[in-house]
């Protein structure tokens, strides 16, 4: 757990937003990962490539996550 928390500190939080600004919201209408969060929701991501998508432009929004949570645990 450890090796994790120091891996996610070395990014910074410039280059995670702009992953998320990008990556994670392209193609910009509609983003991907709302589309395929719906497909989820609904039972419908069924297809691999669906898969593919929704991990693919949902890991920086994890990534980002990962480092807010991080960030709080450290001023504790």
């Amino acid at each position: 757990m450890k090796n994790i928390v120091s891996v996610i500190d070395r990014f910074n939080w410039g280059v995670i937003i702009l992953i998320c600004a990008t990556l994670g919201l392209a193609p910009f209408s509609p983003p991907h990962i709302i589309e395929k969060s719906t497909m989820l929701i609904q039972g419908n991501l069924i297809k691999p490539l669906d898969w593919f998508d929704f991990l693919f432009h949902g890991l920086p929004w994890i990534l980002l996550c990962l480092k807010i949570i991080s960030s709080l645990m450290k001023k504790r």
